[in-house]
Parts: structure tokens; sequence; C-alpha cells
């Protein structure tokens, strides 16, 4: 039997919290982040099995790199009360085989936030 789990969650500046170390985190990368002069190592970090970013059309193709993406994001927003990201905790289904799953969170993604002009940083992991 199926469950249905969707979490949302923001990335705020005023809550210390940096868009290129969340990056880092659930990708499983290590990023710099111009804005904070600090790397976030998590390539330690396992259980990551799909990362990818979903670019509109007038999205600039350099922001297929997810630390020249996230970079932009931290320099575009620069208040201390900055709103950087929100995150979307899904929970795909046993009935379904990682492919399945992958493809199935892909086009929710692309149908929902692509297609509506929003870049979509998506990593998935266990």
């Amino acid at each position: 039997m199926a469950i249905f789990h969707f979490t949302v969650t923001q990335t705020k500046r005023s809550k210390g919290q940096s868009a290129i170390a969340s990056a880092a985190y659930r990708s499983g990368e290590r990023l710099y982040s111009e804005y904070y002069g600090e790397y976030s190592d998590y390539t330690r970090k396992g259980g990551v099995i799909c990362s990818d970013i979903l670019l509109p059309s007038h999205a600039p193709k350099e922001y297929a790199d997810r630390q020249t993406l996230w970079n932009a994001v931290e320099k575009a927003e620069r208040g201390k009360t900055a709103q950087l990201a929100y995150s979307f905790e899904i929970s795909l289904q046993n009935e379904f085989s990682l492919e399945e799953n992958i493809a199935l969170a892909r086009k929710f993604l692309l149908e929902q936030f692509v297609s509506r002009g929003m870049t979509v940083d998506v990593t998935g992991g266990f």
C-alpha cells in the first residue's frame, strides 16, 4: 500500500542557512560559496541516487552547474532576510522500480515547475 509524503521547507538566510550548503548536502558534492567565502563539502555523504538540474528554456545554460546556479541565487538575494530556495521532500513508492520513480518525479517537476519558468535542482536519495 502506497503512503503519501510531501513536505515543503524554505532555505532562509535569516536562519543562518545557505543555499550552497543545502545544495552541497543534498547532492553529496563539494561546493564553494562566494557569499560566505567557504566550501561546503559533503562528498563523503552516501545515499544520493540521482542528481540533476532542470532548466527552463530561457535560463542561462551555465546554471546547469550547481555551484554556478546557487552562487547566482546567493548573489541576487542580498538581504539578511532573503528566502533563497524552497525544498520539497517527496516520498516515492515501493510499488514502482527506481527508474519508474525517478521518471515520475522528473515528469512532475517538469510539468509543475520548469514549464512555469522555474529552475529545479533535483536530488534523490535514501
